[in-house]
């Protein structure tokens, strides 16, 4: 594994340089879904879906509106691709299945049980 792969901010800046892994990974996805977003945001106000583009363009206070869509929908993609790269972390491409499964023997780890059934009491 290459050193930039593990460290995207090895150069500068300098105070994420010096943090700790798991922190670098944090930043470095919720600047990549706040990029998403703004791609978003600029996608939904070019096309105007919902006359969304026109609002912001022609009413008093709409670049807030555009503002608040945007930092929004930068907090949901920020934690999906958090999350998303969080979960593909432990993931081993060389194993298969993965749970409990791998811990049962072959034969399955079952014994035989005695079971003794005695006559239930009249009634």
């Amino acid at each position: 594994m290459s050193d930039l792969r593990t460290n995207p901010f090895q150069n500068r800046p300098r105070f994420l340089a010096a943090q700790p892994r798991l922190i670098r990974l944090y930043v470095f996805h919720c600047i990549i879904g706040f990029a998403l977003s703004g791609v978003f945001t600029g996608l939904i106000l070019w096309s105007n879906t919902a006359n969304i583009g026109h609002l912001v363009a022609h009413v008093e206070g709409g670049w807030l509106a555009a503002f608040v869509f945007f930092v929004l929908n930068g907090i949901v993609f920020a934690g999906v691709q958090t999350g998303i790269a969080i979960m593909s972390l432990g993931k081993d491409d060389d194993q298969s299945g993965g749970g409990r499964r791998d811990a049962i023997p072959a034969d399955g780890g079952l014994q035989r049980a005695v079971v003794r059934v005695t006559s239930q009491r009249q009634r």
